[in-house]
């Protein structure tokens, strides 16, 4: 996959976490929604977490389908313990080599290293407060996937007790915790911020931008540093198959490297092969999508209709 960062739109969004931004809710809580494999979690990774950092923030980043067999909980718990666990360095090492399960963080609260992130061991809220203590700057905790939080009862009690961590933690003109949460499934996502019982209750969901002609821009670049007697690619058709591809970047270049294999057999304009590759793919997914109907119970299909029915 080739590399292709998206930073003017990551500092948009760490302005917007700080709180300068002059419109927007972001800093109580930034909720992304974009389809899988459209480049969600490269872009959170590769351009936000680095975008924060830079800015001066301590970064934990989880995703809760990394492992699904384990509780999205435990996973959160874990990822805010092992982010303060490496900031209680030398001082947390050495008292465990004397014994000594319990150090202070910034001379203020007391932590027994043995129990981080268990259930007898510190709150979510005290583990994030110390972490900021211990990091020295602000929190930013990044949860991908965050609607599979909801599939437990440890998960939805960590989705309140990270609501009530910002509550405590921001103050007007001081945000000492960002929260990012991000999601597959925006219909799910929403239960986190829609009814007067959710956690983040309104907050807004935000769509996360599709790659664009940007990105085209930049693959037709390659291609053509590359391929000198392509010169020169045609972005629009480059453009048009993407679209076809559902703007998922992996399927994409998937075909674009088969067609500008050299064991493809294919000679002169590459373009075409590609926008027939797009037209297969989606072919493939209606066959699914209509194996996947065929396999629902017939009342579950009339279901299915009436909800197409209804629309949004």
């Amino acid at each position: 996959m080739i590399a292709y960062h998206r930073t003017a739109l990551a500092q948009q969004l760490v302005q917007a976490l700080q709180g300068k931004a002059l419109l927007g809710d972001a800093h109580n809580g930034l909720f992304l929604a974009a389809p899988r494999r459209t480049g969600k979690s490269t872009f959170l990774q590769g351009d936000l977490t680095p975008a924060l950092r830079q800015a001066g923030v301590e970064v934990v980043y989880v995703d809760l389908w990394a492992d699904t067999r384990r509780d999205p909980g435990a996973l959160i718990a874990e990822a805010i313990a092992q982010a303060l666990q490496s900031h209680l360095g030398l001082v947390a090492r050495a008292a465990r080599k004397a014994g000594v399960k319990s150090v202070k963080v910034a001379g203020t609260l007391d932590i027994d290293t043995s129990k981080i992130g268990q259930i007898d061991g510190l709150t979510l809220v005290d583990a994030l407060r110390s972490l900021h203590q211990a990091a020295g700057r602000p929190v930013a905790l990044i949860i991908d996937e965050a609607q599979h939080a909801l599939t437990s009862e440890a998960g939805e009690v960590a989705m309140t007790g990270l609501k009530s961590a910002r509550d405590q933690m921001n103050q007007p003109g001081q945000v000492n915790l960002m929260l990012v949460m991000s999601g597959s499934d925006r219909d799910k996502l929403l239960r986190l911020v829609v009814s007067a019982g959710a956690p983040f209750y309104g907050s807004q969901i935000q769509a996360l931008p599709p790659l664009d002609t940007d990105f085209i821009a930049h693959v037709a670049g390659l291609v053509e540093s590359q391929r000198p007697d392509l010169v020169p690619v045609d972005r629009a058709a480059l453009q048009a198959a993407f679209a076809a591809f559902g703007h998922r970047p992996q399927f994409f270049m998937a075909a674009m490297g088969a067609v500008l294999s050299p064991l493809s057999g294919h000679s002169g304009r590459f373009e075409p092969a590609l926008q027939q590759a797009a037209k297969d793919q989606q072919a493939q997914d209606e066959a699914q999508m209509e194996s996947d109907y065929l396999g629902l119970k017939p009342t579950e299909q009339v279901v299915l209709w009436r909800m197409l029915d209804q629309g949004p």
